[in-house]
């Protein structure tokens, strides 16, 4: 049986704004991908490139170059990429406690009542057994 290939690092800021516009577009150009990047903040094409490529090496995007043009996508989704992070935050900052987390979450920006709902009913599932 072959070794289980560790999981890909954690991105930085800069890597995880890629990945976010990867994430709503989906497989993507270079050139799609700066230009997403570059409507939110100043950026040269040479730079999104270059942090495409390290990120593939990475194995946080694969890289299909069956065409000129290469095409990148996340190798995982949002939801894993927000757990790995979550949970390296719950450890590094909140020293494991997920209730420390949580309080620090909603007091640094206060949460409307739907989310409050949301949140609630999350809660009760999860301690239901439900996630």
């Amino acid at each position: 049986m072959p070794a289980k290939m560790p999981d890909p690092p954690r991105p930085t800021d800069g890597e995880l704004e890629i990945l976010t516009v990867l994430w709503e577009r989906g497989p993507s150009t270079v050139r799609d991908v700066h230009e997403a990047v570059a409507r939110r903040k100043a950026t040269q094409y040479t730079t999104v490139l270059k942090l495409l490529q390290i990120m593939a090496e990475k194995r946080l995007v694969r890289r299909d170059e069956r065409q000129r043009a290469h095409v990148y996508e996340a190798d995982r989704p949002r939801e894993w990429t927000q757990r790995q992070l979550a949970g390296d935050l719950l450890q590094r900052a909140f020293g494991g406690s997920a209730k420390s987390l949580i309080l620090g979450a909603l007091s640094a920006r206060k949460a409307s009542a739907k989310e409050l709902a949301e949140i609630r009913g999350l809660l009760e599932e999860y301690a239901k057994g439900g996630r």
